[in-house]
């Protein structure tokens, strides 16, 4: 019997994120002149995320803060594999993983409907399992006629209405949510944050959660990371957490 209790008391980890580098390269700005010899001393590395360490394990939710410029989104796109690391490791565990950001995921010149298929199948779900949530996505959206026509005449909180309702409805086992709560009319703003509740009331789900909404992330999320400059500052329980970041803001 106490084997079987300390199996049960196992906890399974979703994300594991181990010694995370990643580095945007530019160019300088330079004269049209300069000799193409020298191109590679005129590139810029900008280091976003300089060593970042952390697990989370199944059925939490994560408030990741930190101020503007920090890496909160560039690690998101990296745990979605948007992003390739310059030196560590990402491990996702097996688990299926959706990421939910203005400006990501989308063919500007394809209709909503078109869209719903193929950011669903982009996440891993078969034609037919996209068919059969297609007319709640769809409601869930309340775009109107705008379902048909090509995303680039979307508005950003149209937009975000329609990336919402895919990840909401087409469920992931580890979904990665960047601003969107914040994004959309007041009516719509309710309708997602209840949806969101929904979704992370399943102790098997796991969520990330950028915000800069302090309250947001107090109500939804049992732990926050905080990261600054691209750094690691800390990661625990979002009521020690939290009350430091803030003081940290006040500086």
């Amino acid at each position: 019997m106490k084997k079987v209790e300390k199996e049960n008391s196992k906890k399974k980890i979703a994300v594991t994120v181990q010694d995370l580098y990643i580095t945007y390269r530019g160019l300088k700005k330079t004269s049209i002149r300069a000799s193409w010899s020298k191109m590679k001393s005129r590139v810029e590395l900008f280091p976003a995320l300089k060593g970042i360490n952390f697990e989370l394990e199944e059925g939490k939710i994560l408030g990741i803060v930190g101020r503007n410029g920090s890496g909160k989104s560039t690690m998101l796109r990296a745990i979605a594999g948007i992003f390739s690391p310059d030196k560590g490791m990402i491990d996702l565990h097996g688990n299926s993983v959706s990421l939910l950001s203005i400006g990501v995921g989308f063919n500007k010149k394809l209709t909503g409907k078109e869209n719903i298929y193929l950011s669903g199948m982009l996440l891993g779900f078969s034609e037919e399992q996209i068919r059969e949530k297609e007319k709640e996505i769809i409601a869930f959206a309340d775009i109107g006629d705008f379902i048909h026509k090509p995303v680039k005449t979307y508005s950003s909180g149209m937009y975000s209405k329609l990336a919402f309702a895919i990840t909401a409805i087409l469920e992931t086992d580890v979904m990665l949510i960047d601003e969107v709560l914040s994004v959309g009319d007041a009516q719509f703003k309710e309708k997602s944050y209840n949806k969101m509740k929904e979704l992370i009331s399943d102790e098997h789900r796991t969520v990330l959660i950028v915000s800069h909404n302090m309250d947001t992330i107090a109500s939804l999320c049992n732990e926050v990371l905080w990261i600054n400059d691209g750094c690691f500052m800390e990661h625990g329980p979002v009521e020690e957490v939290l009350p430091k970041y803030k003081e940290f803001m006040k500086q």
